[in-house]
């Protein structure tokens, strides 16, 4: 990968006597080293991923340490990693973006779960949920529910952070239970500081190796009739050892308040949201000290009867606040309570909304009708006021609106590789009529956005092809199914390609491959091109083609007949690919791989090269397009058929007309695809390409004066 985490993994050799700044995601990649990680896996997504890309640009570092680190090829793979500590007493990490990855690593979860552990094993997952969430909108608790894996959602504190990896660790050694501990967004990108520890090298490791293996064990495999004495073990082992251990170390936070008779039990993860908003009900203060008594679950489950029921007795009223559906945590304390004949009236989802992510205004909503009920008085009345505030200010803006604002959705980069395929595709319905397109996760998702807005499906990361298999049958004309090159490798390859290979069927399959699983931060794939090619590429400062086969070989070693790579950019080769893949007598799967380079790391790699030439005073030329404003007739095909964000419109200097015309503004990278769609689709011929040569020869600005001459001389008086 082209980023580069140089000062982070710096900040990882901090020890004892030194204090941490930075991230929340870099906080607990250094709480997995000072608690003697022995091995590290995981698949990369927000908002996770810095914490494999840190460890596997850190791997010199961590071969000191003795700690092992696996870019897996996806979640599944990774959960299963977490083998090792069944047997051994290897401390284990893996890491994923929840709620998906975890749908996809279920599998393993489950069966891990069931014999235990032995080491500690902890499951890192980014809970991607609420409005900037890009999944969706489900929760990690019911898989700790359902296999029986503690869940811990710890404040988001730095401190608090580190201590919850630390304590997970032996949590999970303690009741030979998985752990999972969920960061949502928030916590991992809030920044803050904690004292560092010394690392730890693990007693076990690539540096200290077993000599022999673990003795034959039947009870630690996941395999009945074993498995019905784990399901007993559940209960009457493992729980109550994980309570305790909760207990007895003060995992959960209980923060007295003046109002004895009241409560709020709030996950870990929520607590930062909750104290700005009983602020704004002027029910705590800027130090963080509420007026009401507050317990705070770092650990979500187990759940601990006594501490929940010892914390609500003699209270009027108690709060649950806790963000998504189903209310799991409120259900089981509502539960709790009526077994103990405990009367406090509990509230929660009655208050706030069943779904969605609980900002501050939204809690502030469901908090002032608690406080309103039972402490009438000013901060019910505060609060009231600032979200009248809040409401008027967002009418009075609605009211200077002659109509809404249009949606502003997400976009592919400017240069994107994939943008120029979805032009050709455009143009190829327009002759063989429309096709089913069944989309997928990555960066082609964009595509089902204006101006393209092509997909019936997204079923999963890599499951285009398969989702397509009940409708192809159906139509008259193949379906079309998108995957990148990362859900290529990450699923697509077995459940897609192997499987309509197996059944023979008729579908056309088109693969993005841009040479690294860029959605997630452009982390390499085995099909990302090497480093000898990539320098060899900026030397030419161009982009990287044909420099890495291995999906091709891949297919062709499966049976794949009907085999096209097409240089993305080709708009006109492209669209006769596709055409050529909807109407051939080929019965059988067609695959085109559609080959350009992620643009974001074209440019990290083309960028310093041409700054090193400017600063050696050489010869360097950019290309750069742009729009013959007399020639252009203001119709604006080229932008509906590209979507690109450099592309778009200004007032026509030509008085007499009225349409604005089309405008190149700054940030184009030369990539060509206006011009290509020019083309390709018979527009008008305004687009113009340009050269702009720095630090020119002086045979090249004599050149230049001179043509500049003649055009003045030629100009109207």
């Amino acid at each position: 990968m082209e980023v580069s985490f140089g000062k982070e993994i710096e900040s990882l050799r901090l020890g004892a006597g030194q204090t941490f700044h930075g991230e929340g995601i870099l906080a607990i990649t250094k709480a997995l080293l000072q608690s003697g990680v022995a091995y590290v896996g995981g698949y990369q997504g927000a908002p996770v991923s810095h914490l494999l890309d840190v460890m596997v640009q850190a791997k010199p570092y961590m071969d000191e340490l003795g700690v092992h680190v696996e870019a897996c090829a996806n979640e599944a793979s990774a959960a299963a990693m977490l083998g090792a500590s069944i047997h051994y007493p290897l401390r284990g990490a893996v890491t994923w973006k929840s709620i998906v990855g975890t749908n996809v690593a279920s599998d393993a979860l489950s069966n891990l779960s069931s014999p235990g552990v032995k080491g500690g094993a902890l499951i890192v997952v980014g809970e991607d949920y609420g409005e900037g969430a890009s999944v969706i909108q489900e929760r990690t608790h019911a898989y700790a529910l359902k296999s029986t894996m503690c869940l811990l959602d710890p404040r988001p504190d730095l401190g608090v952070m580190v201590r919850m990896v630390e304590e997970g660790f032996r949590l999970s050694e303690s009741s030979n239970m998985p752990c999972i501990l969920e960061l949502r967004i928030r916590a991992c990108h809030v920044r803050g500081s904690f004292e560092a520890r010394n690392n730890l090298p693990p007693a076990v490791s690539t540096r200290a190796l077993m000599e022999n293996p673990a003795g034959f064990d039947y009870m630690r495999l996941a395999h009945p009739p074993v498995t019905f004495r784990h399901e007993k073990l559940k209960g009457e082992e493992r729980i109550p050892a994980a309570r305790k251990y909760i207990v007895e170390q003060g995992l959960n936070e209980l923060m007295p308040g003046k109002h004895q008779d009241l409560g709020i039990v709030v996950q870990g993860g929520l607590y930062n949201a909750l104290m700005r908003s009983l602020q704004q009900l002027g029910l705590a203060d800027a130090f963080g000290q509420s007026d009401i008594p507050l317990l705070v679950l770092n650990v979500t489950y187990p759940i601990v009867p006594e501490q929940v029921a010892d914390f609500c007795v003699g209270k009027r009223g108690v709060i649950v606040v806790e963000e998504g559906q189903p209310e799991y945590i409120e259900q089981e304390i509502a539960t709790l309570l009526r077994r103990r004949d405990i009367q406090t009236r509990l509230h929660g989802k009655d208050l706030l909304p069943p779904a969605g992510e609980y900002s501050v205004e939204v809690l502030s909503q469901g908090l002032s009708l608690f406080a309103s009920s039972y402490l009438p008085g000013p901060a019910t009345e505060s609060a009231k006021a600032w979200l009248a505030a809040n409401r008027a200010r967002r009418e009075a803006v609605a009211a200077q609106l002659d109509k809404p604002l249009p949606n502003r959705p997400p976009s592919f980069c400017i240069g994107c590789p994939e943008r120029p395929v979805f032009s050709a595709l455009k143009l190829a319905q327009q002759e063989v009529g429309p096709v089913h397109i069944a989309a997928d996760i990555g960066c082609h998702a964009f595509g089902t956005f204006e101006p393209f807005s092509m997909g019936h499906s997204i079923l999963g990361y890599g499951m285009s092809l398969a989702s397509r298999a009940g409708v192809s049958p159906m139509m008259q004309r193949r379906t079309l199914s998108i995957m990148g090159d990362g859900g290529f490798w990450h699923n697509g390859l077995l459940t897609g390609v192997q499987s309509a290979l197996f059944n023979n069927d008729d579908a056309v399959l088109l693969i993005f491959k841009n040479g690294y699983s860029s959605a997630t931060g452009t982390q390499n794939l085995i099909s990302t091109p090497d480093s000898a090619a990539k320098e060899m590429s900026a030397d030419k400062m161009e982009s990287l083609t044909h420099t890495n086969t291995t999906i091709e070989s891949t297919l062709q070693g499966l049976g794949v007949q009907w085999l096209r790579t097409v240089h993305t950019y080709r708009v006109e080769k492209m669209r006769e690919t596709l055409k050529e893949a909807f109407t051939s007598d080929f019965n059988g799967l067609k695959v085109i791989v559609a080959e350009g380079e992620c643009q974001l790391e074209r440019q990290r790699r083309v960028k310093p090269w041409i700054a090193n030439l400017l600063k050696k005073g050489k010869r360097v030329v950019r290309v750069k397009y742009g729009v013959d404003e007399d020639v252009c007739n203001g119709d604006h095909a080229c932008i509906r058929l590209s979507g690109c964000p450099t592309l778009t419109i200004k007032d026509n200097p030509d008085p007499l007309k009225v349409d604005p015309v089309a405008v190149v503004i700054d940030g184009c990278v030369g990539c060509g695809l206006c011009g290509e769609n020019a083309h390709a689709a018979t527009l008008c011929p305004s687009f113009y390409r340009a050269e702009v040569v720095q630090n020119p020869k002086w045979h090249e600005r004599l050149l230049a004066s001179l043509r500049g001459a003649v055009v003045n001389a030629l100009r109207p008086a």
